[in-house]
């Protein structure tokens, strides 16, 4: 049997801790009984019972909900279209136009998507933020569809061919379900890409105001203890759809 080295041990225990501990710490500070969260005083829900009545972080928190649920939906269909038909028709073009938004900076592109919403007249708010963020969400879906594609049975599609079923009946009942968990997982990606946004908000958001905007703004004068309270409500709602994802695969392998 191989000895396993205590050094890659110890890098991969490194590395970790440099990932999740400060999400932990993120977690058990919603609990600190402090205004100013620079040390533990004491345990308290209080800024859990307090958050129902900050009516600003909540108005901040549904705005980045509806621009994250909008512009994942929206560029989940738009970037699954993008992947498969990268895969299939080997276009030189197409493969540019989808992934330069993610090769290009943040500040650049949202620079540009401002000065193209100020050329159309177009104001600025919940509409403006959600197109710039569906624009460089298309991408990021675009390569996990594509790469999913990649990973398909093309014999499977055919087959449904050959036994008479044309190209719309085929893509619905064999290749979507079949490149369901690389949409699935575009769609997640995108949707926390979104929610968390800055730069590109930033520029395009007008009088709105998101989550990160919020915080930004709150934290100029230290991290009130209810950024705390929402990053913990948030990480686990992203566990539990971590699990259940993994529940759910593992149940379709059974």
């Amino acid at each position: 049997m191989r000895k396993r080295s205590p050094w890659l041990w110890s890098a991969a225990l490194a590395a970790y801790a440099f990932l999740y501990v400060p999400l932990a710490i993120v977690v058990v500070y919603s609990f600190n009984d402090s205004r100013l969260n620079a040390e533990w005083v004491g345990f308290t829900l209080d800024w859990y019972r307090k958050l129902a009545a900050d009516d600003g972080m909540l108005a901040a928190a549904g705005n980045s909900l509806l621009i994250a649920v909008t512009a994942s939906a929206v560029s989940t269909v738009l970037g699954t279209m993008a992947g498969v038909a990268m895969h299939r028709y080997k276009l030189t073009v197409l493969p540019v136009l989808v992934l330069t938004p993610i090769a290009i900076p943040e500040i650049l592109m949202g620079v540009s998507l401002l000065i193209f919403f100020v050329l159309l007249n177009f104001t600025l708010g919940l509409v403006s933020v959600a197109l710039a963020h569906i624009a460089f969400c298309i991408g990021f879906v675009a390569i996990v569809v594509r790469a999913r594609m990649a990973g398909m049975d093309q014999s499977l599609e055919e087959a449904s061919r050959d036994l008479g079923a044309g190209a719309v009946v085929t893509f619905w009942k064999v290749t979507l379900p079949s490149i369901m968990p690389g949409v699935m997982a575009g769609a997640l990606l995108a949707f926390a890409l979104s929610i968390d946004d800055y730069i590109i908000t930033s520029f395009n958001a007008g009088n709105t105001v998101t989550f990160p905007l919020w915080v930004y703004g709150a934290s100029r004068t230290g991290v009130p203890p209810q950024v705390n309270v929402m990053g913990t409500l948030i990480f686990a709602f992203g566990v539990l759809a971590a699990v259940y994802g993994f529940v759910s695969s593992h149940r379709k392998k059974v």
